[in-house]
């Protein structure tokens, strides 16, 4: 994104017809500095998880976590990306995914967007790229806070072995002030 915007645009010519016929030969464009918006990527830690067989269903685990500080952003907004590898031998199963935040004052983690959900119905063996991401701009000006992908056996029980494998959970948080650009 540029740092410029087009202000307006001043005519050297006396005539205004011809300026806007010859709008590229005597029209010059003025710009307007931007206030800047702050940016800033962090990656959390990477993490596995090897499921162990006959695992119930509603048992949870906890695969990744990254923690922000948004001291000085404007209304920031965090775009949080999840990727893993889950790789299954003989395995079928249900899993689902939930990122969760917890931020300083709060006792319990709190769910962040909808639930994501890898199935394996075939007991097969094989590896699958799963990711997704989720926003949360329903964050204070000043908070630190830690988010946390969690995963939950959704079905009966598991069958087979499975991995989730590079599980890492990054964030991209940015200010989403609408008048920083006054």
């Amino acid at each position: 994104m540029s740092d410029f915007y087009i202000e307006d645009r001043e005519c050297n010519s006396d005539e205004s017809q011809e300026c806007e016929r010859s709008f590229e030969l005597v029209c010059e464009t003025r710009q307007k500095k931007l206030k800047p918006n702050r940016a800033m990527l962090r990656c959390g830690n990477s993490g596995a998880l090897v499921l162990p067989v006959n695992t119930t269903a509603g048992a949870r685990f906890t695969l990744t976590t990254v923690s922000v500080n948004v001291k000085d952003f404007k209304k920031p907004c965090i775009k949080l990306e999840f990727t893993s590898d889950i790789a299954t031998t003989a395995a079928f199963l249900i899993l689902d995914f939930q990122v969760f935040k917890q931020c300083k004052d709060i006792a319990t983690p709190i769910p962040i967007g909808p639930i994501w959900t890898f199935s394996r119905s075939l007991a097969i063996t094989d590896s699958d790229i799963f990711s997704f991401f989720v926003c949360d701009c329903d964050i204070c000006d000043d908070e630190c806070c830690t988010y946390s992908v969690v995963t939950r056996v959704a079905s009966t029980v598991t069958v087979g072995v499975t991995s989730i494998n590079h599980a890492s959970l990054s964030a991209f948080i940015v200010d989403n002030d609408c008048n920083a650009c006054k």
